[in-house]
């Protein structure tokens, strides 16, 4: 049976106050805030954007067949439409509405850093049992978000939601809107601290995530994290998964072994004395931990053991997360999606395991760390000068720290260089690159590294 909101519910649960509508039975089966994509008979809500007001195709909606239209304007002409405060807000409200008609176990996840990779495995391990929704691509925001919830169907047997925040109260809604069944942190790091004011601050906007979950429901967190690792609850089931602090640790990996593009370990299950031998087909320890996150929602969402390692194996980062390529004689790992000082660290890890004749880092600046910002950046030029690099290139942002903490921690200060444009960067690397070098690109979104390795002759 197809699955329907009427008119009359979706002004109960926004709020609003229906106008020109006789008929509040009216059933709603999709639902859309864009005027180029208008199914016949459905619900179109104006969302004013940066660039766009929606409000200005409220008419040309209707005319297009849509049966009804969400607005936070009073609208002059007769078409049928319910005035809100917010039409964002609206989205979401409709968007729970819509997730309310579907008993199937609902996976959010969020975290300062790793939680789309994250997001991925658990879609991975998901797909092995049931018809999966996933979030796409970075449409993890308050629009995107309920976008996302709103594309559920019959053939959908669950769902798997990325959350991302910038300010207190973001993941609060999208919780209360999405009412996950299971919830993932993956770490509480220094990711928009600028607007968050410290650790605390972040830790409490990521357990707003909680104000969603089911009751009963399950919260996977990683144990390793100094934050995370002290939550308590009595409403919910919390397991922890964890690579160093086994203490509390339901679920842990050992033997680990990191190759140059490939991982493999051992999951243990401290509840049922159970060791899996898994491997994955990408680099990093921190991988080794979103696979940990990945095996505790698959057995909590009844996907047998087998089967989440086989999912795992099949796991494959998108084109701007690690994604290694082979470039003429040289390897490029482009990572080049987002930055903050443990997908830092994470990164530089997976080039120090490379053998290469040199290991080369062109790393962008870390943005949204407000008064950490100096601090954050020197730490991660530590880290370039404990590790095993050859040179550093840097450009954007706060970047000359990393030069400068690199040089202090004693990086040989000749093959240390800040860029001020990218053009300027690509050329130099391109005099500099030999047969058999390795170079790692990482930096914020805002520093587009990909466009000096487009340059080189990365594809995308």
């Amino acid at each position: 049976m197809c699955k329907y909101m009427t008119v009359g519910q979706i002004e109960k649960a926004t709020g609003g106050k229906a106008y020109n509508i006789t008929d509040k039975n009216i059933k709603i089966t999709k639902v859309s805030s864009d005027s180029r994509d208008i199914p016949k008979g459905c619900l179109f809500i104006a969302i004013k954007g940066e660039r766009f007001d929606g409000h200005e195709f409220s008419t040309k909606a209707i005319e297009q067949g849509a049966s009804l239209v969400i607005s936070e304007k009073q609208l002059e002409s007769n078409i049928p439409y319910i005035f809100v405060g917010s039409t964002r807000q609206a989205l979401l409200d409709i968007a729970s509405l819509w997730r309310g008609l579907f008993d199937i176990p609902v996976i959010a996840i969020t975290g300062s850093v790793g939680k789309t990779t994250t997001k991925e495995m658990i879609a991975c391990v998901m797909s092995e049992k049931y018809k999966n929704l996933k979030t796409q691509k970075n449409l993890n925001n308050e629009i995107g978000m309920p976008q996302t919830l709103l594309q559920l169907d019959e053939s959908y047997e669950s769902a798997v939601i990325e959350m991302g925040m910038n300010h207190k109260g973001e993941i609060s809604r999208m919780s209360n809107s999405c009412h996950p069944t299971i919830a993932v942190i993956t770490n509480v790091g220094y990711s928009h601290i600028e607007n968050l004011g410290s650790r605390e601050g972040i830790l409490n906007a990521k357990l707003e995530m909680l104000e969603g979950l089911k009751d009963g429901g399950t919260l996977v967190l990683n144990g390793d994290d100094e934050n995370l690792s002290k939550v308590k609850s009595d409403k919910f089931n919390i397991v922890f998964y964890a690579i160093d602090n086994l203490d509390n640790a339901s679920v842990y990996a050992k033997d680990i072994v990191l190759n140059e593009d490939s991982v493999e370990f051992l999951i243990c299950n401290k509840n049922n004395n159970i060791e899996l031998s898994c491997k994955l087909n990408c680099g990093g320890i921190h991988n080794v931990k979103n696979a940990l996150a990945a095996y505790c929602v698959g057995v909590s969402a009844g996907v047998e053991q087998d089967k989440i390692v086989s999912a795992l194996a099949k796991f494959k980062p998108d084109a701007l997360r690690q994604n290694k390529q082979k470039v003429d004689d040289n390897i490029f790992i482009l990572d080049c999606y987002n930055a903050a000082p443990d997908s830092m660290n994470s990164a530089l890890q997976v080039l120090s395991n490379t053998t290469s004749n040199r290991r080369i880092a062109v790393l962008g600046g870390m943005l949204e760390l407000g008064g950490y910002s100096q601090f954050l950046h020197e730490a991660v030029g530590k880290m370039v000068a404990d590790g095993r690099v050859d040179y550093l290139l840097t450009f954007g942002g706060d970047s000359h720290f990393y030069v400068k903490s690199a040089v202090e921690n004693g990086f040989d200060k000749s093959k240390a260089k800040e860029f001020q444009t990218r053009e300027e960067l690509a050329e130099f690397l391109k005099n500099l690159l030999c047969s058999g070098d390795t170079v790692l690109f990482k930096g914020s979104r805002g520093m587009k590294l990909e466009l000096v390795a487009e340059q080189l002759g990365a594809k995308f």
